[in-house]
Parts: structure tokens; C-alpha cells; sequence
């Protein structure tokens, strides 16, 4: 077996967004956050596992025609930091970015306690500040570890 028979083969997109450097392991995670279930009929590759320069492995995740809002990347960047984002338009690498962690996170996740003004019948957006442990809730303070946050994603 040649070098070039190990390669990784995934093809190019024309539009959309290719998240690259995410934590082995997240790709899955990076779906649900994204609402991909496989319903939607969203063209969508997933490298897991992949062997990396600076990472040992990670994960990749392609999709076409998307392009992901402020609110998914910050939830993006907790669950993996070191992710970057890059655009893709007309086959083109066109923006490139590292993401921060963001100070808080607002209107993508859900809040688990079950008596948080959020969870009421009033329409009232969530906010979590963003811990080193994981993510507070703004108004009932209630925490949510690193790796409960896709329990307890919004699907907008």
C-alpha cells in the first residue's frame, strides 16, 4: 500500500461551511448542534478519527449550502475549542477562523431546571455564562457540565 492509498479522500464543496481541528470524538456532537439528523436532506461529510499534525486525531465535519450563525459557533467553541471554521463559495476556501470561547451563550441551549423563568410559558430567551466546568444558566444559575450540552440543545 502506497502513501497515496492512505490519504484521506474526501471531495471538495462547492458552498457551504467545513469545520475543521474539532476534538476527536465531537463530529457527532457537531450534528446535533447543527440539527443534521439525517431528515433534512443536507449533504454532509464526517471525518472521525482523522490523523492530525497538531492534534494526533480529529474530527471533520462538511456541510454544503450552510453557514453557521453566531450562537452555533459559540456553543461550537465550548464543546471544542480549538475548531476552526473555514467558508467555502464556489469551491473556495473565502473566510478562515479560529473560534474564542465566548463570554456566554445565548438562545441555543435549553436550561435543565425544570423552574427556570426560561422553561415557563413566557417566550424568554436563554442565557449561559460560559465556566471553566461547563456553562451557568443567567437566571436560575443552574449548571450544565461540558458534556451534558447536547442534552440540552434548541434545535431552531
Amino acid at each position: 500500500m502506497t502513501d497515496a492509498d492512505q490519504e484521506l479522500r474526501v471531495s471538495k464543496i462547492r458552498n457551504g461551511t467545513v469545520i475543521d481541528h474539532l476534538a476527536a470524538g465531537q463530529a457527532l456532537n457537531v450534528l446535533a448542534l447543527l440539527g443534521i439528523d439525517g431528515s433534512g436532506g443536507e449533504s454532509v461529510s464526517v471525518g472521525m478519527n482523522v490523523p492530525s499534525d497538531t492534534l494526533a486525531t480529529k474530527d471533520i465535519v462538511k456541510v454544503e449550502d450552510r453557514e453557521l450563525s453566531q450562537s452555533e459557533v459559540d456553543v461550537l467553541a465550548v464543546i471544542s475549542p480549538d475548531a476552526t471554521i473555514n467558508i467555502i463559495r464556489e469551491y473556495d476556501v473565502i473566510e478562515k477562523q479560529r473560534i474564542d470561547r465566548p463570554e456566554s451563550v445565548d438562545g441555543v441551549l435549553s436550561c435543565p431546571n425544570r423552574n427556570c423563568i426560561t422553561t415557563g410559558d413566557e417566550p424568554i430567551r436563554t442565557r449561559f455564562a460560559v465556566l471553566e466546568e461547563g456553562l451557568r444558566c443567567h437566571y436560575c444559575g443552574e449548571i450544565i457540565r461540558e458534556s451534558e450540552i447536547t442534552a440540552h440543545l434548541t434545535v431552531t
